[in-house]
């Protein structure tokens, strides 16, 4: 007792109540961080949940939990330094050297860490700006997929095969979004020189027609059959070009088989021939003009 009533002797009352002053001040501080804090978070919660309420797909809502997430985790990095510098500058220590010193090993970890954090820039934008959805299919880097999860690190696809990849946003320059609104099923179908185009082109119309009369695939069509024409000539086919607008767009590959199935019994039924290449065999000629035997061996039975 006697060494603490020494040390408190020590101190003159001006200095105590610098004391008191600089203790309440930093508790004032982290006081109104704390509150700043949880009021800005709550608000953040407020408008996502306003927004997820408005969602229309769970790949949507998805993305807004993410922002969120991603908003929070800025407000409090914010917060935590303007309070830090607070707090610094009421002990009276300069923070412009400190600041130096955290500029100078901020800029020697973003040239250590600059992949990383052009990931996470760009998985921002690329929430921010709703290029890519969970539950569509995307080409992106090269590898195409259905989106299972999308980070602000990497977005997680699965291929037709099965097979999962992990593309890292920054990797990421360009996307091809195959399913976002609605999608268009193109389909060519070849046909041969002989048959009349006009027929080929009304059967291909009435297919179109009875595929939006079924009650199962009907539902799934936004519009008719959209006829192309004749898209090209090709090397044994005349070569004819449809579309169909499919909604919901993930079955877009679905409605394909089956409006080609059904075209290929429809063109059976009305022998429309849909042709495979051919190949015509020139013998060549005598110079008199008269052509030699062409003898093929091996195909006929014997006599």
């Amino acid at each position: 007792m006697d060494a603490l009533r020494s040390f408190i002797a020590m101190f003159e009352a001006s200095e105590w109540k610098s004391f008191l002053s600089t203790a309440l001040s930093i508790i004032l501080i982290l006081v109104l961080a704390v509150i700043v804090r949880a009021l800005a978070h709550r608000l953040i919660r407020a408008f996502r949940e306003a927004v997820q309420r408005r969602a229309d797909d769970p790949g949507r809502a998805q993305r807004i939990e993410t922002l969120g997430r991603t908003f929070r985790y800025i407000v409090t990095v914010v917060i935590a330094i303007v309070a830090g510098s607070l707090i610094l500058g009421v002990l009276g220590i300069s923070v412009a050297p400190i600041l130096a010193a955290a500029g100078v090993a901020g800029i020697a970890v973003g040239f250590a860490a600059q992949s990383l954090i052009k990931d996470y820039f760009n998985g921002f934008f690329l929430l921010l700006e709703d290029q890519i959805r969970q539950g569509e299919v995307v080409q992106i880097a090269g590898i195409g997929g259905l989106v299972e999860a999308m980070t602000l690190r990497y977005v997680r696809l699965r291929d037709f095969d099965g097979h999962v990849h992990f593309v890292p946003n920054g990797e990421i320059t360009a996307v091809t979004n195959r399913t976002r609104d609605f999608a268009q099923a193109v389909i060519r179908v070849g046909i041969a020189y002989r048959e009349d185009v006009e027929e080929a082109l009304e059967v291909m119309r009435e297919v179109g027609r009875e595929l939006r009369a079924d009650p199962t695939f009907g539902p799934n069509l936004a519009d008719d059959l959209e006829i192309i024409g004749v898209d090209e000539w090709g090397d044994s086919s005349v070569n004819l070009v449809c579309r169909l607008k499919i909604v919901p767009p993930l079955q877009q590959w679905t409605m394909r088989r089956e409006y080609l199935k059904r075209l290929k019994k429809a063109y059976d039924a009305r022998g429309i021939e849909i042709p495979f290449p051919h190949l015509t065999v020139y013998a060549g000629e005598l110079k008199d003009g008269s052509a030699p035997p062409f003898r093929v061996s091996g195909l006929l039975p014997s006599q």
